[in-house]
């Protein structure tokens, strides 16, 4: 099947599958586990940060970082459409015990001016902020400018506060930037990034930060139930991710820019191709609202051998990454044009 549901479905490559059978290992949580302590010096070098802390998920790890950096009771302040909003169940006010505080970010900037509004000082009955996360690329699928980052962190530094990046899919934009991902990470005191979207491996996400941060961090993570022992089979696999698959993110972005304009030439479809800066495509049939058509749109994919994306309300995303060839692109397209273009609602 060509699934295009999400660029978290990759299976790992035959290089990852050898380097996981003969990884070295340890017990990472007495440190001894050197193709863990391999993966997480590599991770914080790319990165530019003094270290780094290998956890199971970017959930874990962007919870963990708020756990880190915040007293209970304080206010974290983030994007409304964030990840950390979006898709993680609420922990921050299970783990963290903080309250999140929303802000409307178009394409994933967070205003400076909307920002300096919202920041408060513990009053009787106001929490104080503790924390600003950014996003960059951004759930929807946006790359964040760096002139952007750099406006709130600005507003950071004047009330010294630390900001918190999840870059789940920093390397994706940093592609898309034109960029290095250190370029993107100094705007952050910690950054998270996944190994598991978009680059191949299994299973796993980075931490990183100062010394100071990443040790605290490491406490926590232990809190959180985040030892995980011979964990250098997993990070075996973070390491290819990282030295190969990370240059390679642009063909999924040229892949993803193909899609969509071929979805653009279908009347009915609501899709902007100039958008699209990653491997991530959003776009609308509004027919798929009704659930019956829903539903066949979905089957008709299937049918080409293709698992789409549907969100609900007429919405969709598809999502490109190492296992979608060119060929594949001509699959979908093919689908495309029957479930959107001849089907009839």
């Amino acid at each position: 099947m060509i699934d295009i549901r999400s660029d978290t479905v990759t299976k790992p490559t035959d290089t990852m599958r050898k380097a996981m059978a003969e990884a070295e290992v340890g017990d990472d949580v007495f440190g001894e586990d050197p193709t863990v302590n391999r993966l997480e010096k590599l991770g914080a070098e790319m990165l530019g940060k003094e270290a780094a802390v290998f956890v199971p998920s970017g959930t874990f790890g962007n919870q963990l970082a708020l756990f880190t950096w915040c007293q209970r009771g304080t206010e974290v302040l983030l994007g409304e459409e964030c990840h950390i909003i979006q898709h993680e169940a609420g922990g921050a006010s299970v783990i963290a015990g903080v309250q999140t505080r929303a802000i409307s970010a178009p394409d994933g900037v967070l205003p400076a001016q909307a920002l300096r509004k919202r920041l408060r000082k513990q009053e009787l009955h106001s929490p104080a902020t503790s924390l600003i996360c950014l996003e960059n690329a951004h759930a929807l699928g946006r790359a964040v400018p760096l002139a952007a980052m750099d406006e709130v962190r600005n507003v950071a530094d004047e009330w010294k506060l630390p900001v918190h990046l999840d870059g789940a899919r920093i390397f994706n934009a940093a592609a898309a930037l034109g960029c290095e991902a250190r370029e993107i990470a100094r705007r952050a005191d910690s950054v998270m990034f996944c190994l598991s979207k978009g680059l191949c491996a299994p299973v796993g996400s980075l931490l990183a930060g100062s010394t100071a941060f990443v040790a605290e961090a490491r406490l926590k993570r232990k809190i959180m139930g985040g030892g995980m022992r011979q964990a250098g089979i997993l990070a075996a696999a973070g390491i290819i991710a990282l030295e190969e698959q990370t240059r390679r993110l642009a063909d999924d972005h040229a892949r993803a820019k193909e899609i969509a304009c071929g979805l653009a030439k279908i009347p009915g479809v609501v899709i902007k191709p100039d958008e699209i800066d990653i491997n991530m495509i959003f776009f609308a049939w509004p027919p798929a609202r009704d659930p019956k058509v829903a539903a066949r749109t979905v089957e008709i994919f299937k049918k080409h051998n293709v698992l789409a994306g549907y969100r609900g309300g007429g919405a969709f995303r598809f999502v490109t990454h190492y296992w979608i060839s060119d060929a594949d692109v001509q699959v979908i397209l093919t689908a495309a044009r029957e479930a959107f273009g001849e089907q009839t609602s």
